[in-house]
């Protein structure tokens, strides 16, 4: 089953962008994965294709239509019968990203991301058609383009044979409920740096001891939420 991404957005000349670079472009041009790109402007109200109204109770910038963004949604996932993928709105206040979650959208059949513009999107398309809000973090950007890429690649990178090494993502940050641990290559000095010398030994066991420390270490210190789900685990 090919991986299929779906991106409903107003400026769909931003797509594929980075994701049609490096592995990800590779990956595409493979046909490991597709994208399909959809212009809400299309479904806009009238001659000059209105998506957006003034806010209802007041208050500043434009909020995007309902029947708008529900004939653009409507026109996509109505091909989504067999295979029905997650519809995502990404926006500020949904629930926070995670590796998990990327992985279990790598696992499926793909994504339908909607983009979000102005002050956001009526609420009652959101419950209507059962959207799922993802944010990337606390904080705003100008629109869910940028986190439409980021949810894309971070699943994208997933997909058997997307990445060179198949053992790479199991190692990595947040795939254990980590951070990951430091990473070394040649030369084996710069500036006065040495390579840990544990590193250069062969000792496999030795080395996942070291690499395991590391990053509980960094864990505990950098992100101490991550740290005490991580301690609830091992109880």
């Amino acid at each position: 089953m090919l991986w299929s991404a779906t991106v409903l957005t107003l400026f769909p000349e931003m797509f594929p962008g980075p994701l049609g670079t490096s592995l990800c472009g590779k990956a595409l041009a493979a046909g490991l994965w597709s994208l399909e790109v959809k212009d809400i402007r299309e479904h806009g109200i009238g001659k000059h294709r209105t998506v957006d109204d003034t806010p209802s109770g007041g208050g500043p910038g434009m909020v995007m239509r309902p029947d708008v963004a529900a004939a653009a949604i409507d026109a996509v996932i109505a091909q989504d019968t067999e295979n029905p993928r997650p519809l995502i709105y990404l926006s500020p206040r949904g629930a926070p990203l995670t590796q998990a979650r990327v992985q279990a959208l790598s696992d499926g059949p793909g994504v339908v991301l909607f983009c979000g513009r102005f002050e956001g999107l009526d609420q009652r398309v959101i419950e209507a058609r059962q959207m799922e809000e993802i944010s990337l973090g606390d904080f705003v950007l100008a629109g869910g383009e940028i986190a439409a890429m980021a949810v894309m690649e971070a699943a994208i990178r997933l997909i058997p044979g997307v990445l060179g090494a198949s053992a790479s993502p199991a190692e990595e940050s947040f795939s254990a409920g980590l951070l990951e641990y430091p990473q070394f290559t040649r030369p084996q000095e710069f500036e006065g740096r040495l390579i840990p010398e544990v590193l250069n030994n062969g000792n496999h066991k030795e080395i996942a001891k070291w690499r395991q420390a590391q990053s509980e270490e960094l864990t505990a210190l950098r992100r101490p939420d991550l740290w005490t789900l991580f301690e609830k685990t091992r109880r």
